[in-house]
This record gives C-alpha cells, sequence and structure tokens, in this order.
C-alpha cells in the first residue's frame, strides 16, 4: 500500500503540486517569521552585547517609567568624580549612549536640508574619543569626533545619503541647526545596521551641549584586577544618591534588551497568527482536494479492495499520501521561508518599520516547528477523506456511471448549525461579556472565530443552490450556453462547491473585518481629533512623535500674522500609588483658546490656577486609592527624572475617544512642567494663523518642525491606523492565495472528471472559446459564493467588536468602497484561478475525451 500511495502522487503530478503549494505558503509564513524574528533578537542581542563588553559596572538613573521623552535621571561629573577615585575602579567614563527614551535625539539633515528620519530613532550620542574602552562603536573610515565642530555619523547614513569624511554636516539637537565636520564613519559592534535609525556621534562634552544635558546619561566602570562585580557594586552603591543606581554590565544589558524582547516576541506571534490562518485556509484545501482524488479513485480503491486490501490498509495509504504531501511541501516550504523573511523585512520597511540587520539565524527550533506544523496540519486535513475511502465497497470496482455526488447530510446540517451557535454565543460573551477575564475574552474570540468558521463551512452546502442562482444570474444572461452550464457545475457537487469557496470565504471574512474596524476607529479617532482642536496649524516633528525644540514654538508665536502659538510639552510620569500616567505642560495664558476644552468639573477659570501650581485633569484619571479624580483631590507623581510632583486638581476635563490624546492625563502649567521634567521639549504647537509665509519663515532654523493645517495634522496623526490596516490587508492576502490555489485544484480536478462530458460538448458544436468561458464562469460563480458568504460575516464580526467598543466612541461605519474592491478581487481571482484549467479544458482532444473513463 506504500507503493500504492507513493505511484498515486507520482502519477497525478499536477493536482500533487497544486495541494502542496497550499502547505508551502503557510509554512513559509511561520518559517519566516521564526527566522526574521531570530535575525532582530540577534542584531539586538549583538547591539547591548556591544555596549556593555568591557563594562563591569553601569552607574545611571533609575527607570521610572517604561518610555521617557525627556529622559531619566543623569548623572553628575561630580559623581564621576567619586566613582573614579574609589580604590575599587580601573577606569570610569561618562557615556551619552542611552537609546531607550527620546532624550537623545540629534537629526541629521540631507544635503537638502530636510532632516533624514523616515519613521525611525535619530540618535545624538557622545563617546570619549581618547578612551575606547567603553565604546560600543567601530570606526570604518575617519577619526573620532574631537571637540565642538565635529560629529561622526553611522555608515548606514553615510552610504545612504553620499556623505564623506571631511565635509560639512548639518545636525539639529536641542536647539536650531548646527554644521559639524565630518570627522568619520562608525558602525555599531558586529551588526551591520541598526535599521533605518540615524546616528550623530559626538565627544562627550559635545553632546551634552547639543542635547542640553547638565550630566551623562550613565558613568561605565572598569574594575581593578581581582575585584568581583559585587565588591564593586557595593562599593560603589555606598555613594549614590536616590535618583540613580548602579548595576553590572549584564544587568544593564538585560534590562535594556526587556522592552525589545517584548516587541520582538509580539511580532513573532502577530506574524504567526497569519502564518496560522494560511495554514487554516491550506487545510480546506487539502481537504477538498483529497476529497475529491478518493471520490474520482472510487474504482480503484474498490479494486483494491477486492484484491484484497484491508480497510486500514485504505485508510493507510490515503493518510500516507496526505503525510508524504505534508513532509515535501514543509520542507519545500522551510526553505522558501527564507525569502518570506525578506519580504517581511521589506513589508515592514514600506510601512516604516525598519529593523537592525544581522546575518540571518535559522535556528534548529525554526525547521522543527515548520516540519511538524505543515505536517500535522495536513495530516489532520487527511484523516476524514481517508475514513471516506474506507467505506468504499469492493463492488463498486464493476458499478458503471459516473461518481455519485451524495447530497448535503442532515447530520452535517445539525453539527454546523450547533457549532455556529455555540461560536456566536463564544463571540458575544468575548466582546460585550462583563466580568470577564482577559483569557476567557481571548479564547472566546478566537475559538469562536474558528468555530463560526467551521460552523458556516457545514453549513455552506445547504446554500449552494441559492447562492450559485443569484451570483450565477448575470453569468447565466449574458455568457449564454456557457455561463448556464457553469451555474449548473457549481450547483451539481454543493459539498465540493461549499468547501472550495469556504477557503475564499475565511481570507475575504477577515479582510472586511479589518476595513469595517479599521474605518469605525479612523472615523472616531478624527472626528475626536477635531473636537479636540481649536486652532488653524499644527506644528509637530517631521515623524509626528518625536518633541520639537522649545525654541520653534517660540519662534512661531512671534512670526508675521501668528494670532495666537501654544506649546504642548508631555512625558510620563509614575503615578503616587502605582501606575503611569501622561502628563501634559501648557500656557495657561493661551492653552484655552488653542484647545477646545469641555469641562466635566470647573470650567475656564481652573486653567488660570495652573499658574500658581494646580492641575487640571482628564476625566477617568483612577485615584491610588480607589474612585476618580475629581476637583479637590491631591495627586502625586514622580517624574523619570526622579522628582516627586504635588498637586491639587482644579478642573476634570472631557475626554474624547481613547486613542489619540492632545492633552495628557494630568495637564499643569510649561513653568511647573519645566522644574519636574529635564530637557523639557514640545510635542505640538497649535496656531491659528491668518497666512504661512511668516511661519515658514520663523521655522527654517528647525527643519524638523512640521507646519500643517489642522485637516492635514489629523490626516497625519492618523496615519498610523491607515497603516496598520495596510498592513493586515497584505498579511491577510496570503490567505486569499491559498484559496486561489485550492480553486485551482478544484477546477483542474474537475477537468479531469468531467472529460468525457467537455468531450460530448465539444462534439455536438461548443468551441474552444466557449469551454473556457464556461470554467471562468464556474470560477467565478465559486469566487462569489466565497464572497457572498465572508462579506457579511466579516462585516457581523466587525459591528460585533465595534458595538463592543461605544463606550469609548467608536461607532459602526459600513466601509462602502472596500467591500465593493473586495468582490472585484473575488471575481479576478476567480479569473485568475480559472487560467490553467479552462486552458487544458479546451485543450482536450474530442475523440480521447469520449473514449475516457
Amino acid at each position: 500500500m506504500r507503493r500504492v500511495a507513493i505511484r498515486g502522487l507520482l502519477s497525478r503530478k499536477l493536482r500533487s503540486a497544486l495541494t502542496a503549494f497550499a502547505i508551502i505558503l503557510g509554512v513559509a509564513m511561520v518559517s519566516g517569521t521564526l527566522v526574521l524574528t531570530d535575525t532582530i533578537e540577534k542584531a539586538f542581542d549583538s547591539i547591548f552585547s556591544s555596549s556593555y563588553a568591557q563594562t563591569d559596572a553601569v552607574v545611571s538613573g533609575k527607570k521610572l517609567v517604561e518610555w521617557s521623552q525627556t529622559g531619566k535621571a543623569t548623572v553628575s561629573p561630580d559623581l564621576l568624580r567619586r566613582v573614579q577615585a574609589l580604590p575599587e575602579v580601573e577606569a570610569a567614563a561618562g557615556t551619552i549612549l542611552d537609546m531607550s527614551g527620546d532624550s537623545n535625539q540629534a537629526k541629521i539633515l540631507d544635503r537638502d536640508g530636510e532632516a533624514i528620519q523616515g519613521n525611525n530613532p535619530t540618535f545624538g550620542l557622545g563617546v570619549d574619543p581618547g578612551d575606547e574602552t567603553f565604546n560600543p562603536f567601530r570606526l570604518v573610515e575617519g577619526d573620532w569626533a574631537s571637540g565642538p565642530n565635529e560629529v561622526v555619523i553611522d555608515l548606514g547614513t553615510a552610504d545612504a545619503e553620499g556623505f564623506r569624511v571631511g565635509e560639512q554636516v548639518q545636525v539639529a539637537g536641542e536647539g536650531p541647526v548646527r554644521s559639524f565636520t565630518l570627522a568619520g564613519i562608525v558602525r555599531f559592534g558586529d551588526v551591520d545596521s541598526l535599521g533605518g535609525a540615524t546616528i550623530a556621534l559626538f565627544d562627550v562634552a559635545t553632546a551634552r551641549q547639543v542635547l542640553d544635558k547638565t550630566g551623562f546619561d550613565a558613568v561605565a566602570v572598569a574594575a581593578r584586577d581581582n575585584v568581583s562585580a559585587e565588591r564593586l557594586i557595593d562599593a560603589i552603591g555606598v555613594a549614590l544618591p536616590d535618583s540613580v543606581e548602579v548595576k553590572t554590565g549584564s544587568e544593564q544589558a538585560a534590562e535594556d534588551g526587556e522592552g525589545v524582547g517584548e516587541f520582538v516576541t509580539f511580532i513573532r506571534y502577530f506574524l504567526l497568527a497569519f502564518g496560522g490562518i494560511a495554514l487554516f485556509v491550506g487545510a480546506f484545501v487539502i481537504f477538498n482536494t483529497l476529497s475529491i482524488t478518493v471520490a474520482q479513485r472510487t474504482k480503484e480503491l474498490a479494486t483494491l479492495r477486492t484484491l484484497g486490501a484491508s480497510r486500514r490498509q485504505v485508510l493507510r495509504s490515503v493518510v500516507l499520501e496526505g503525510a508524504i504531501l505534508g513532509v515535501v511541501a514543509s520542507a519545500v516550504g522551510l526553505g522558501f521561508g527564507v525569502l518570506i523573511a525578506k519580504g517581511l523585512t521589506a513589508l515592514m520597511r514600506a510601512v516604516g518599520l525598519e529593523l537592525p540587520q544581522a546575518s540571518m539565524v535559522f535556528a534548529t527550533r525554526t525547521a522543527v516547528a515548520a516540519m511538524l506544523t505543515g505536517t500535522i496540519v495536513t495530516l489532520v486535513a487527511s484523516v476524514w477523506p481517508a475514513v471516506r475511502a474506507t467505506r468504499i465497497s469492493p463492488i463498486s470496482a464493476v458499478r458503471e456511471g459516473g461518481m455519485v455526488v451524495k447530497k448535503p447530510s442532515r447530520k452535517t446540517l445539525v453539527i454546523g448549525l450547533v457549532l455556529s451557535a455555540l461560536s456566536v454565543a463564544g463571540l458575544v460573551n468575548g466582546t460585550l461579556g462583563n466580568d470577564v477575564s482577559a483569557l476567557v475574552r481571548v479564547l472566546g474570540i478566537a475559538g469562536g472565530v474558528l468555530g463560526l468558521f467551521i460552523g458556516i463551512a457545514l453549513i455552506a452546502p445547504r446554500l449552494i443552490r441559492p447562492l450559485a442562482r443569484l451570483v450565477g444570474l448575470p453569468g447565466a444572461r449574458l455568457g449564454g450556453t456557457a455561463g448556464r452550464l457553469a451555474q449548473q457545475n457549481a450547483i451539481r457537487d454543493p459539498g465540493r462547491t461549499a468547501s472550495t469557496a469556504a477557503a475564499l470565504m475565511i481570507g475575504l471574512t477577515l479582510v472586511s473585518f479589518v476595513a469595517v474596524f479599521g474605518k469605525a476607529l479612523l472615523a472616531s479617532d478624527e472626528s475626536n481629533l477635531r473636537k479636540q482642536l481649536g486652532t488653524s496649524h499644527v506644528i509637530t516633528s517631521q515623524s509626528g512623535w518625536d518633541t520639537v525644540p522649545v525654541g520653534a514654538g517660540e519662534a512661531a508665536a512671534g512670526a508675521a500674522g501668528v494670532e495666537l502659538a501654544s506649546s504642548i510639552r508631555g512625558d510620563r510620569a509614575q503615578l503616587t500609588g502605582g501606575g503611569e500616567v501622561d502628563v501634559s505642560g501648557v500656557d495657561p495664558a493661551t492653552i484655552g483658546r488653542a484647545y477646545n476644552f469641555e469641562w466635566i468639573e470647573g470650567s475656564e477659570a481652573a486653567l488660570a490656577s495652573l499658574a500658581s501650581g494646580g492641575a487640571v485633569v482628564r476625566e477617568g484619571l483612577e485615584l491610588p486609592g480607589g474612585g476618580k479624580a475629581g476637583v479637590g483631590d491631591r495627586i502625586g507623581f514622580l517624574t523619570p527624572a526622579g522628582k516627586r510632583v504635588e498637586t491639587v486638581v482644579h478642573g476634570v476635563y472631557e475626554k474624547h475617544g481613547d486613542l489619540d490624546q492632545l492633552l495628557g492625563q494630568v495637564v499643569l502649567s510649561q513653568a511647573a512642567f519645566d522644574r519636574s521634567f529635564p530637557r523639557p521639549a514640545d510635542l505640538l504647537t497649535l496656531v491659528q494663523a491668518d497666512s504661512t509665509a511668516g511661519l515658514e519663515h520663523a521655522l527654517v532654523a528647525y527643519p524638523d518642525a512640521k507646519l500643517q493645517t489642522g485637516e492635514a495634522f489629523i490626516a497625519s496623526w492618523t496615519k498610523w491606523l491607515t497603516d496598520v490596516m495596510s498592513l493586515f490587508y497584505v498579511l491577510l492576502a496570503l490567505s486569499v492565495i491559498v484559496s486561489l490555489f485550492g480553486m485551482v485544484n478544484t477546477l483542474v480536478l474537475a477537468v479531469f472528471e468531467r472529460t468525457r462530458e467537455l468531450g460530448m460538448l465539444r462534439a455536438v458544436g461548443m468551441t474552444r472559446r466557449q469551454v473556457r468561458r464556461m470554467i471562468r464562469h464556474e470560477a467565478v460563480v465559486t469566487s462569489l459564493i466565497g464572497a457572498a458568504l465572508g462579506l457579511p460575516l466579516g462585516v457581523a464580526l466587525g459591528a460585533l467588536v465595534t458595538q463592543s467598543l461605544s463606550q469609548y466612541g467608536v461607532s459602526f461605519s459600513l466601509p462602502v468602497v472596500p467591500l465593493v474592491a473586495f468582490v472585484v478581487v473575488a471575481i479576478v481571482a476567480g479569473i485568475a484561478a480559472a487560467v490553467l484549467p479552462a486552458r487544458r479544458a479546451s485543450r482536450l482532444n474530442v475523440l480521447e475525451a469520449l473514449q475516457y473513463e
């Protein structure tokens, strides 16, 4: 029976290859994801290990918040001198190397005077040019920057912009643009690049000046011989203030890598989810193909039974076919994973997420996971067709006539209805249920969607006849005989048509859900931003989320034609009692005219209290002891620099949605903000202006400052949503492509099955063109059935999730244009799937076809 299985696959090379492709793509996505994320981890591990390769201890400000605009507490020069004087210390140097927040920003300008960035970090850093002990960078060309007029830049930026050692390079730090002589070009440790990040590297004194830092980010320490790390840590710890801590180099590297590790884990599971979707669709394709193949091999399998093969042997034969197919397809998919990894890198770059580059990592875990996943999915999908094969009786070997098409069974319908009902219940509980744990919610939604797909696939055969008549009507009327026959062919075997359409249904359900949910979020976010914004123009950084030097806002306020300019500063803080909070610093005299406050408690008069140290808070701010903050409550927080702030609430303003907010949860005066947060910088400047000529002239010295109209600002701030939707569409396209192979496979098998019928049609006058048209129409009908099942389901899921978020201002809105586009995509997919089968059908030899059995 093993030989029977192998010969069966070899004798059906085309259908075997088409079936294998369904698994290859899913496995390639899985292996590509693992290769990509392992490579990213290797790159970051190299970055962090290089940073502390010769460092025994690191003295730095305590990390009080996950991400800071203004930075942690700095280490004073006096503390550096005290550390250097310790007998346990061989060497110690102050560094400006913190890349864990936004406190070290320095924009390198291109030859046109525009800031080089895209959506990537722009680091300004500082190292000691005379001591490379604690320097993670490696010179590629030139020398280290020394003195206030020199800079070194990274190799990637130098190559991309064509900068050469000795020429002038412009850099914008915490102030106007300055020109520096390019002293050298570096790389970071063993990493080829830091993705799209740019690095402007100065000596430490210049870096502190450019970045407006009073101290060092950290002090790197090397111990004397025979001094243990524990002894060194104990000796240094005695002299430290409360805002500063000391760790071993390995501990600091691990802390720096924590956030990156979480990010890489998120990317890994996010992409694996799409690989899982592709494999799930592939399982439908395999199930359908093997079911058709078993039906077409009725006489062959019956003959084997007649010759003595047992039911178990027939079962093993069909399962073995699936196993061989799964192993071969998984092996090929594993190889294609390398290409997928490169494609995913390009996709992330296209949406503005460039990642560090290192030599590709192909771990044993990747090969094992990919091979097991593909093989198991194939085996599971082949079990039911194999069971059906065992039910073929020996008498079928001598029975005349074509295959008997079974009617959809009542049992299958009942199972489908029950499964669908349970899945809907799980979805409703997961999205709308109260007091539901996060795990139960996630399992309810994921299990509900998965179960709903299977349930509808089981119900679908009962829906094929009415759906085929509906979606096939235009083809039947316009396509003549070919169109009518195509419609009838789709109805002929409802089970086959349903399982083929179900594969496409899954992809279309998910993309339509993304369209519905994405439009709801986008419309809500845009509406909420319009409610907040009270000026004609907004100044942001070029990226939209970096800070802008305070001088840019001050220059805008003094520009000709400007009626009002109100800057907003911002950062995170650690709320007394636990949790983090967004804090904003505003000008009390102008913010009331620039931002549209809607007061829940208090009034515009509350803004005047900011000048005397008071605060206003956004509704919903939770107090440590429970309850929501209100007028008269005292709140306290610890800034990233370690300064404790206590203030009294004088007003509570209404929040607009839960996405983009122009103001933080706690709003202080700029004077109070600047006293508590180091290196204050603006996130936004809200500007009311009659003309922009004066503004544009005033901002020339600040090339990273971006002036936009209010509507343009809203579009740019919500662009992240459209980018995320585009990313989802591209990744979900993989499942649509898999379903496309399934449709090709079904049509090819149908052509084989109907060879005599096609020969008869040709004999009675049907032309080759009409045969091709008939196959194309049949494919389009199947695709439209998939769309008819998938699009309403996706809209319903989108409406359900949107309803669950209605309390956050998210409302349902039907995205008509994308849904129409998806119908067009379904039609095009059907036409594309029909190309090969239609060509084969039209080229059948009429006489040979009439004699085919």
